[in-house]
C-alpha cells in the first residue's frame, strides 16, 4: 500500500470539506520555512507533550482528589501542594533557561508517605498522575536487592517510565516513580547479614532520586538490546539513549508499623523532668504526625536516604464511617466495578444504604482499610454472581435480607416467590440512589462546574444522573457526556455568525430546551440550526439594518415564541428612542418593522 504524501492528504481533506460545507471552509497551507540545526535542537528540547498539565494550582488538585478520596485532608494538602509546586517549578524553569542568571540549583520534592495499608496511598498518587497527565510507574521495595530488581537493578523503574510513555524519553523525564513498602528495606539496629543488602538498596536509590543519567540499553534487558539493533539497522549509527532523572518525582510509602514506638520514646524522654507537661494519650496517627528525620534514621534508614525525601505525608487510619463514605461516594471504583460485573450479564444491581453500612462494618472488622471492602463485597455477592446470570432476573436489589440469606433468596426468586417485593425494593433503592446523586451534584455544583466547564442547571443535573445510572461510569464521565451536547449546541452560535453575520448568544435555559427537544424528538444539530435560521434570521437582520445592533440574546421563551420575542425587541427599541427624546413622527422605519416581520417570506 502506498502512503500518500502531505499534498495528497491535503487535497483529500479540501475535497471533503468542499462537499460538506461548500466554499465556506477552505484548507490553507502554512508557509513552511527551512529550519536551521539549532531550531531543530530547540524543538527537540521543547519538553513533554502538551497534554501534561504543568499549570495546576494546589487547590485545583485538592478539589479533584476530594471527588474520589474520603478523609485524608492533611495528606491531600501536602501531596497536592508539593506535586503542583514540583511541576509548576519545572514549567517556570523551562521558561527561565534561556534567561541570563537563571537559578539552576534546586531540591526535588521527593515524598515519603506513612500510613497503614488500605487508606488510599497508591490510589491518590495514581489519580494525581492521571490528572497531570504524566507517566506513572509503581514498584515494590520488597523485590529490590542490592544487585538487582527482577533480574535488573533499581534503575529499571526509570526505564519502565519510558515504556509507559510509549518510548518517549522526553515525556518519561517528567514522570512519577512510586515505590511501595519502603519500610521493608530499613535495616534493623544491631543486626547484620541481610540488613547489609537493605542498606545497599537504599544507596542504590540515592542517585536516581536526585539526578543521574540512566542508560536505556542494559545487558539483562533483551528488549532494549533488540531496540538498539533495530535502530542500528535503520540508521547505521549507534544512538546513545539515556534518561535524566532531574525532573522525575520519587514517592515512597510504607506502613512503618513500629515507627510510632520510636516517636513515643523520643517524645516521652523529652517530657521527663521537673515542670514537664504530661500530654494526653495520642492515637497512632497523631503520633506519626510528629515524625522527624531522626526517627526515620533510628527506624533503619541511612541519613542520606532520608535527606532525599524532604516531604513527609501521614495518612490516617480509616474508621467504619469512613469506609461507608467510600462506598457511598458515586466515584468509588469498588461499587462501580461490581455494577460493571453484573451489567456484563444484563443485570442492573443497586445497593441499599443499609447494606453499604453493613459492608463497611464487616470491612472495618477485617482491619485492612479500604482493601477489606473489596473482599467483603465479593463474599456477600458471589452466590448471586454465580447463579443470577443463568436466570431471567434483570433487576437485583441488594438489601440486608438478601445478603443475610443468599441461597434462600435466590431459590425463592427462581421459584417465582417474592418477585413483586424484589421489584418494589429495586424501585425504592433506585429512587433513593438517584435522589442522593442529585443531592451530591447540587452540593458540589460550583466545584464540578468549574472543573468541567459546564454550568450545572437543574435540567443538566437530571440528565447527568440519568446517564450515570444508564451507563456504568464515573461522575466526570457522565458530566462529559452531557457537556458534549452543550458544546455541540454552543457551536450553533459560531455557525450562525459565519453564515448570517449575526451574533446570537444562546442563554443557559435555551441550551437546556434545545437538548430536551433533541432528546424527545430525536432531532440532530442540523435540524435545530435550520429551525433557528427559519425563526430568527429574517427578523434579526431587519433589526440589525434599522438599529445597527448585531448581538442578540436568545432565551428559552424566545425559542418557544420567536415572533413575540422579535416584536418585543422592536417595541423596546422604539420606547428607548422615544425616552431619548427622538422624534419618530416622520421616521417610520421601526414602526414599519413589525409589519415587515409579518410579511416575511415563508421558509
Amino acid at each position: 500500500m502506498t502512503i500518500p504524501n502531505p499534498k495528497e492528504i491535503e487535497k483529500e481533506i479540501a475535497d471533503f470539506l468542499s462537499k460538506k460545507y461548500g466554499n465556506q471552509v477552505k484548507v490553507v497551507s502554512p508557509i513552511v520555512m527551512p529550519k536551521s540545526d539549532q531550531s531543530d535542537a530547540e524543538e527537540k528540547k521543547a519538553g513533554p507533550d502538551d497534554d501534561i498539565r504543568f499549570d495546576l494550582k494546589p487547590e485545583e488538585l485538592i478539589s479533584y482528589l476530594d471527588q474520589y478520596i474520603i478523609k485524608q485532608d492533611a495528606a491531600k494538602q501536602i501531596l497536592a501542594t508539593k506535586i503542583s509546586t514540583h511541576f509548576n517549578r519545572i514549567r517556570h524553569q523551562k521558561k527561565a533557561e534561556s534567561a541570563e542568571g537563571a537559578f539552576q540549583g534546586r531540591i526535588k520534592n521527593n515524598i515519603i508517605m506513612i500510613g497503614p495499608t488500605g487508606v488510599g496511598k497508591t490510589y491518590m498518587i495514581k489519580l494525581i498522575a492521571q490528572k497531570i497527565g504524566v507517566p506513572f510507574v509503581k514498584g515494590d521495595a520488597t523485590k529490590f536487592s542490592e544487585t538487582g530488581y527482577v533480574g535488573g537493578d533499581v534503575e529499571d523503574l526509570v526505564r519502565d517510565l519510558v515504556r509507559e510513555s510509549d518510548n518517549d524519553i522526553d515525556k518519561a523525564q517528567y514522570g512519577i516513580i512510586y515505590i511501595d513498602e519502603i519500610d521493608k528495606i530499613a535495616s534493623s539496629q544491631g543486626h547484620y547479614g541481610s540488613d547489609v543488602s537493605r542498606t545497599g538498596v537504599q544507596r542504590a536509590l540515592l542517585k536516581p532520586m536526585e539526578e543521574t543519567e540512566v542508560e536505556m540499553k542494559v545487558p539483562h534487558d533483551p528488549i532494549s538490546m533488540i531496540q538498539e539493533v533495530e535502530q542500528f539497522r535503520k540508521t547505521g549509527k549507534r544512538e546513545k539513549r539515556s534518561v535524566n532523572t532531574k525532573n522525575i518525582l520519587f514517592i515512597v510509602s510504607g506502613a512503618f508499623s513500629h515507627l510510632s514506638d520510636i516517636i513515643k520514646k523520643r517524645t516521652t524522654d523529652q517530657a521527663i523532668g521537673f515542670g514537664a507537661k504530661i500530654g494526653a494519650a495520642e492515637t497512632q496517627s497523631e503520633m506519626l504526625m510528629q515524625t522527624k528525620a531522626e526517627d526515620l534514621v533510628e527506624f533503619g534508614f541511612e541519613s542520606e536516604f532520608v535527606g532525599r525525601l524532604p516531604v513527609r505525608s501521614v495518612f490516617e487510619r480509616l474508621t467504619e464511617n469512613d469506609l461507608y463514605e467510600i462506598l457511598a461516594n458515586p466515584n468509588n471504583p469498588i461499587i462501580l466495578s461490581k455494577r460493571l460485573d453484573f451489567v456484563t450479564y444484563g443485570i442492573d444491581i443497586r445497593f441499599s444504604d443499609e447494606v453499604l453500612r453493613i459492608l463497611a462494618r464487616r470491612a472495618h472488622d477485617e482491619n485492612t482499610g479500604a482493601r477489606g471492602l473489596v473482599s467483603v463485597i465479593e463474599q456477600a455477592l458471589i452466590p448471586f454472581e454465580t447463579r443470577l446470570p443463568s436466570t431471567n432476573i434483570r433487576r437485583f436489589p441488594v438489601t440486608a435480607d438478601v445478603i443475610a440469606n443468599p441461597d434462600e433468596t435466590i431459590n425463592r426468586w427462581l421459584g417465582g416467590e417474592g418477585l413483586g417485593e424484589k421489584d418494589e425494593a429495586f424501585e425504592k433503592i433506585a429512587e433513593a440512589a438517584v435522589s442522593g446523586l442529585k443531592a451530591y451534584l447540587r452540593q458540589n455544583r460550583k466545584k464540578l462546574s468549574e472543573q468541567h466547564g459546564l454550568p450545572l442547571s437543574a435540567y443538566r443535573i437530571e440528565r447527568i444522573a440519568a446517564h450515570y445510572y444508564a451507563n456504568v461510569v464515573e461522575i466526570g464521565t457522565a458530566i462529559g457526556a452531557i457537556k458534549s451536547y452543550y458544546d455541540m449546541i454552543k457551536r450553533i452560535e459560531i455557525n450562525f455568525y459565519n453564515r448570517h453575520d449575526l451574533n446570537i448568544v444562546l442563554e443557559e435555559d435555551a441550551i437546556d430546551f434545545i437538548s430536551e427537544q433533541m432528546e424527545k424528538h430525536s432531532l440532530n444539530i442540523d435540524q435545530i440550526y435550520h429551525k433557528l435560521s427559519d425563526d430568527f434570521e429574517y427578523g434579526l437582520k431587519l433589526l440589525r439594518e434599522k438599529t445597527g445592533k448585531n448581538r442578540f440574546f436568545i432565551s428559552r421563551h424566545a425559542l418557544e415564541n420567536p415572533e413575540s420575542f422579535l416584536n418585543r425587541l422592536i417595541t423596546n427599541e422604539i420606547r428607548k428612542r422615544e425616552s431619548g427624546g427622538e422624534d419618530l413622527s416622520e421616521d417610520t422605519e421601526l414602526s414599519d418593522l413589525l409589519s415587515c416581520l409579518d410579511a416575511r417570506p415563508e421558509a
